[in-house]
């Protein structure tokens, strides 16, 4: 009898061959790291003008960062405000805003400064929540040009002020679900040095508008010093403005405060009379 070969029996068949394993290639996974680096450089690369347009969006047109520079995350633009779409009346502060962001697993902090109007910069965080998000504004203080308010529209364009605004914050928070905005913490805004054009006497006074944050937010104005007398309160809640004050010029002062007091309010003797809401 034949004895099959020690060599054709010890070696597998070209059959047996192609039905093994197979190697496989990384090709998916190297095209996988390839999307994702390239999304993380496109992200991380994100001109400064998508942030503008975001912004410009999100504010209906209120809030403009014009001519940016730089990225998403460092730049620099022109601080605007307007009066939404539509508007003619624009003002933008003197100089430029720089920007730097810092994305962190729970959201993203940012730090802001503008030459002229913040010593220290303001450092903000914003974090996400549901349906929604929470912005932290760290306690600071900061002075701004009063002209700036006659870019946001009526009445600030009527009454186009000039002054100094010192803005000063502690515990301040804003959190947004839904589209409601519910604020805590406190902000105070001393309004230094005010005049308007339409009024010859310069300046009229200095006020200051205190804010009180909770699950209604309160509402304060009163006067400092001058001849033209600001005092009211009011609510903020519920997505509703509500306040109610008074104006009064002092009594030698009531010619060159009688065409501002027709305007601000609906007058009432010698005194007129502001509600909004």
């Amino acid at each position: 009898m034949k004895q099959p070969s020690i060599r054709s029996a010890a070696r597998p068949s070209a059959r047996h061959q192609r039905q093994g394993p197979r190697t496989r290639t990384p090709w998916g996974a190297a095209l996988a790291g390839a999307v994702l680096g390239i999304a993380f450089a496109v992200s991380w690369f994100a001109p400064a003008a998508w942030l503008a347009s975001a912004l410009l969006s999100l504010t209906d047109g209120r809030v403009v960062l014009a001519g940016p520079q730089g990225t998403v995350w460092r730049g620099s633009a022109q601080l605007v405000f307007s009066g939404g779409a539509g508007s003619r009346d624009a003002a933008a502060l003197p100089g430029r805003v720089s920007w730097q962001l810092s994305p962190h697993w729970n959201g993203v902090s940012a730090w802001v400064d503008a030459a002229c109007c913040t010593p220290q910069g303001l450092t903000l965080k914003v974090l996400p929540r549901w349906a929604g998000a929470s912005v932290l504004l760290s306690d600071s203080q900061s002075h701004w040009p009063a002209a700036l308010l006659s870019g946001l529209g009526t009445p600030w364009n009527t009454l186009q002020p000039d002054g100094d605004l010192q803005l000063s914050t502690q515990g301040f928070t804003a959190d947004i679900v839904q589209g409601r905005l519910a604020l805590a913490g406190s902000a105070h805004i001393e309004a230094r040095h005010i005049s308007s054009r339409l009024s010859t006497l310069r300046p009229m006074g200095s006020y200051r508008f205190s804010l009180t944050g909770g699950a209604v937010t309160a509402l304060h104005l009163e006067t400092l010093d001058g001849s033209l007398r600001l005092t009211g309160d009011g609510q903020w809640g519920g997505g509703r403005l509500h306040f109610s004050g008074f104006a009064t010029a002092a009594p030698d002062r009531e010619a060159a405060l009688a065409n501002l007091l027709n305007i601000i309010g609906r007058r009432d003797g010698a005194r007129s009379i502001i509600t909004v809401g």
